[in-house]
């Protein structure tokens, strides 16, 4: 469950690398749609070796919106998703702002 208020601080991709679940001393970081969510409490979907790391150290908003796990999409730009894919991405960052805090924004 999210218990902070979202912040905006700003993070660059290349500072959201940093954060991919490689490390286990630092958190683990999802961006979907430019927002960051901080999604370390739950390790065991987005550690290393783990089914969802693909997300992780990145905006994932085009993999998310495809229900795809291939790294290929795994991608900032969701242009090219249809209407029923803009759905799912939509439901995807309700479903992590019920449930993680966002940490930032990620910009250029």
């Amino acid at each position: 469950m999210a218990t902070e208020a979202p912040k905006n601080t700003p993070i660059s991709a290349a500072e959201l690398a940093k954060y991919d679940g490689s490390d286990p001393s630092q958190p683990i970081y999802v961006a979907i749609k430019g927002d960051i969510f901080d999604v370390t409490k739950n390790k065991d979907s987005y550690a290393k070796g783990q089914g969802y790391n693909v997300f992780c150290g990145k905006d994932a908003s085009r993999a998310l919106g495809m229900s795809s796990l291939k790294p290929e999409d795994c991608v900032a730009d969701y242009s090219t998703l249809t209407e029923k894919e803009l759905e799912t991405l939509d439901q995807w960052h309700a479903f992590f702002s019920k449930r993680y805090n966002i940490i930032g924004k990620v910009v250029d």
